[in-house]
Formats: C-alpha cells, structure tokens, sequence
C-alpha cells in the first residue's frame, strides 16, 4: 500500500497457484528488482542506469521499461495493494472501522518488516533522499487511493468518488507515507508498529496536547 508493505512479489503461499505464465512475469519482475537493489547499494542511486539494470537481471533494457515505466518505479512498485485491500474487506462488518484499519496496517508491517527487512528499509530512505524517487510515490498514492476508496466504500455504503471517501482514503495514505519517511529520517529508531499506532491515533482522536 505504500513503502511499508514488502518488495517481493512472490504471492503468499495459500493464494491460488499461479499459470507458467505469470509465474515467468513475477521471475522477470524480481530479477529486475533484486538487480537493482545490489546496484544502489553498491554505488548508489544516481549512479545506477537502466542498462546496468538490464544487464544484471539478464534481460534486455526494454523488458525493464515494460514491466517499470521508470526507474523510480522499480524501488516503489509492489504486488500487495490488492491483497492488504482484500484483507481489509475480509474483516467483520460489525468490527469498529479504526480496528480493522489497524488491524490491516500491523499486517502490512509484519510482512514488510520481517519479509525482507533490509530492502524495506532501503526503500524508505531512497523516499527521503531521493527526490525523484519522493515524487514518483506521491504520484502513485493516487492510485493506492483509488483503490482505498473502494474498500472504504464497500465497508460504510458510501460512494467511493465522495468527498468524504476520498479525504479519507487519502488522508491515511498520506498518514502513513509520514511515518514511512519520519521512520528513515530518524535512522528507524524505535518500533515501526508504534509509530503506526501514533499515526492512526492522530486520524481517529486528532493532534495530542502533548507530543511524545
């Protein structure tokens, strides 16, 4: 959903198996990934190119563009939108909305956290230093938003082009992205859940008195 959900894409293991197909779609898609995790943390962002990509992975260049408009796209783009989206949907009608909201969050969390630790966190501080890489994901919250808003809606009946769905749907998008990049610009000091929590506490009760 946003830079806290993992990079691999390999689906969980009691989803459906997937066609040859698609499985050769994902192989292709985490080699042109894990290539271009090494090549920034050998030398950096700036410094890696899509040929490098390219070559690392053992594809053509234009095999890389096709699955990752740009280069921004290969650190920001995972497969789990739709499934932190069906979890959310799969919850209780009758469960408070801000409980199933953290519930789906600690979710994300655990996966991003515990998965591919590492690369999780490489991720969030390319967010921070990284100007290109911090606009591209704020070009992309849009469509994490859309798809928010049709969870929001099949959860409270509401339209999902309403105004109050989307500065909801957005506003915890938004919400979250901060504590992705207060998490890196704080050296990930502290726990990642907590700060969630403290987030999620500001979107249901509103700012504190006190700040921790």
């Amino acid at each position: 959903m946003t830079s806290m959900t993992p990079a691999r894409t390999s689906p969980p293991a009691d989803r459906p198996q997937l066609g040859l197909r698609e499985r050769k779609k994902i192989k292709t898609r985490t080699a042109i990934r894990d290539a271009t995790y090494a090549l920034i943390e050998e030398q950096g962002y700036e410094a890696t190119t899509i040929e490098q990509i390219a070559e690392r992975a053992e594809v053509s260049p234009s095999t890389v563009f096709r699955y990752f408009p740009t280069k921004e796209d290969i650190v920001l783009t995972d497969e789990y939108d739709p499934l932190l989206l069906e979890e959310l949907s799969a919850r209780p009608a009758d469960e408070p909305w801000m409980d199933s909201l953290r519930h789906v969050m600690r979710y994300a969390i655990g996966a991003a956290t515990t998965d591919e630790p590492e690369v999780t966190k490489l991720r969030m501080r390319l967010m921070v230093e990284v100007p290109a890489v911090r606009s591209r994901m704020m070009e992309t919250m849009s469509v994490t938003g859309g798809l928010l808003c049709q969870a929001v809606a099949g959860r409270t009946g509401l339209a999902p082009d309403s105004l109050e769905v989307r500065v909801f749907s957005m506003s915890l998008i938004g919400g979250l992205l901060e504590v992705s990049m207060y998490w890196a610009e704080n050296d990930f000091q502290g726990d990642l859940a907590d700060l969630v929590d403290r987030a999620m506490e500001v979107m249901e009760k509103g700012l504190p008195t006190e700040i921790r």
